[in-house]
């Protein structure tokens, strides 16, 4: 499943409150402790990190640009 921002505020907000039940549009998740929530939070922003550098949005290397001359420009 490719998570979005939005499932990971979700889960954040409900951590922040202590709740263990979190709503994604139509669908409602129980989780059975907080230590399973902070879980699931750390996969989804694991996955949306492994989404990142696939689609090129999280930089890898960094870029260099090197320009040379021979005529005093």
């Amino acid at each position: 499943m490719a998570y979005t921002p939005a499932h990971l505020e979700a889960l954040e907000a409900a951590l922040a409150k202590g709740e263990k039940r979190v709503s994604f549009g139509d669908k409602t998740v129980e989780y059975r402790s907080i230590e399973e929530l902070q879980a699931a939070i750390r996969a989804v922003k694991r996955d949306l990190h492994e989404q990142a550098v696939a689609t090129g949005l999280w930089p890898g290397a960094p870029r260099q640009i090197r320009i040379t001359t021979s005529k005093g420009f």
